[in-house]
């Protein structure tokens, strides 16, 4: 039975040198005030679930390092530092560096639209409370907010600030900074097809199971799930809106977390902005940057930025798109 032995050597090694199956593994968990989801295909479980854990561990790891909530975190300590009178300036670590030096960046392309030093009045919101600065307090510091008061000096890693009530939260770019740095610790341990998301913040590696990721921007009023889906592919994709910290003040105004740096208020013409670019160290900022400008200037930044595209929605439902992208289906805007 000679063909039977043959038979059976061929299988055995079509069994040998057949790739091994591709499995789907996921992991979340509550970092940086949000929900952080990473997706990764890979062919050992095992390994798979040691990424995931080390993707969750370097987003604890810049929460850490960069929350404006913990005392401990190297931000609050240069806030704390930073602005003393007569004080030196305040040596960084080289990432502190590189995030500081993107977001003075960004303040400057978008005319301070972007800005971080915008905390030193909206520390004073507290949208569960639902209570927002006095004009006591608006008056004292609305000076402080100014992007041009934070001086870097690259060559010695430090930063001063130049105003004493200045306080920095780098909360419109961070969370971008680490779903980067995620999805570049999973490229470099050969991971091809992945997902990671913090928040509005999202980047996509490769595709799933051959076809593209599938992301949603979310419908910002009501319960109406998702406005617009769009087919990803090595993208990274952010979202601002005035509908995750928000509450209705007794004028029936909305209240929400993007505060416009000029006013020291939440800004009021647009409900939800969604950039898509390579990084998402970028598209963060962008998507701030656009909900401050508003839809006339936000448009004409990104038409600006080759490698960026934009979908604003405004407050009354109202759909605006960057020119890159395809044209919008009928009954929405261009």
């Amino acid at each position: 039975m000679w063909y039977r032995s043959r038979f059976f050597i061929a299988l055995l090694c079509a069994l040998l040198t057949a790739p091994a199956q591709a499995l789907w593994l996921s992991e979340q968990a509550d970092i940086m005030g949000t929900r952080i989801s990473v997706t990764l295909q890979h062919t050992d479980e095992k390994t798979g679930q040691q990424l995931l854990q080390q993707a969750l561990d370097e987003m604890h790891r810049i929460d850490a390092t960069y929350s404006p909530y913990k005392p401990s975190s190297e931000l609050s300590l240069m806030n704390e530092q930073a602005g003393q009178k007569g004080a030196a300036a305040v040596t960084v670590s080289s990432e502190m560096l590189k995030l500081l030096d993107k977001s003075l960046y960004y303040g400057r392309l978008t005319q301070g639209a972007f800005d971080i030093t915008f905390a030193s009045l909206a520390r004073y919101y507290d949208y569960r409370a639902q209570q927002q600065p006095s004009a006591d307090q608006r008056q004292a510091l609305m000076s402080a907010i100014d992007y041009r008061h934070v001086l870097l000096n690259r060559a010695e890693s430090s930063v001063h600030y130049q105003h004493p009530a200045v306080t920095v939260d780098l909360g419109g770019i961070a969370k971008g900074y680490a779903v980067d740095r995620v999805i570049n610790l999973l490229r470099a341990a050969g991971i091809e097809h992945a997902s990671v998301s913090a928040g509005g913040d999202s980047r996509v590696l490769g595709n799933r199971d051959g076809r593209p990721w599938l992301v949603g921007i979310k419908q910002p009023r009501g319960d109406a799930g998702i406005a617009i889906t769009l087919p990803l592919t090595d993208t990274a994709i952010s979202t601002s809106g005035d509908y995750e910290r928000y509450y209705i003040d007794d004028n029936g105004e909305r209240i929400h977390h993007i505060i416009n740096p000029q006013t020291g208020k939440s800004t009021d013409e647009l409900a939800s902005v969604t950039v898509l670019g390579p990084d998402a160290f970028d598209t963060d900022a962008l998507s701030t940057s656009i909900f401050v400008l508003g839809r006339e200037r936000g448009l004409a930044l990104i038409e600006t930025l080759p490698e960026f595209d934009a979908v604003l929605i405004d407050r009354a439902g109202k759909v605006y798109y960057s020119a890159g992208l395809s044209p919008p289906a009928q009954g929405q805007s261009r």
